[in-house]
């Protein structure tokens, strides 16, 4: 049986578990990249209290596969994994957990990295966040859509 590259979920995620059966079994793993987003305190100069993440199942789950099947045929990477959390998060809680398993560091960063700026651009999520003002939705931020554009004009180039 395959494991779910995707999955979307209200409950926390154990890091060291994901990576253990991500490169379960495949001696061809000689390196693993990844990534954990945490829950801030602290946006756009406010105080966050909480942070609720909203999602289109289905839709949400198809759009991450297809940013790792694109990572995928950028580097040569064995897997790919994106766990995303959903609901009422807290400072210092997770949010996300990306993990890529490639022979080499090269392609696992790359792929990794490729990963985490499709997600922040592509992947429909939405942010409201719980202010000492009240409620406020987050903004798609301009650093956000600019890390995803260098990948685009890279393969470009490439």
């Amino acid at each position: 049986m395959v494991a779910a590259r995707v999955r979307v979920q209200e409950a926390d995620f154990d890091a060291s578990h994901e990576i253990a059966r991500l490169r379960a079994g495949d001696p061809r793993v000689g390196a693993v990249a990844s990534f954990i987003g945490v829950c801030r305190d602290l946006n756009e100069g406010d105080a966050v209290a909480t942070m609720t993440l909203e999602h289109y199942p289905g839709m949400t789950e198809r759009s991450i596969e297809r940013i790792i099947d694109e990572a995928m045929g950028r580097w040569q990477v064995f897997d790919a994994l994106v766990v995303h959390r959903v609901g009422q998060l807290e400072p210092l809680d997770q949010i996300v957990f990306v993990a890529v398993t490639s022979a080499h560091r090269g392609d696992a960063f790359a792929a990794c990295e490729f990963i985490m700026d499709y997600l922040k651009t592509q992947a429909p999520f939405w942010k409201r966040e719980q202010t000492a003002t009240g409620p406020r939705w987050v903004a798609a931020r301009s650093s956000d859509d600019a890390a995803a554009a260098r990948w685009a004009e890279a393969a470009i180039k490439g």
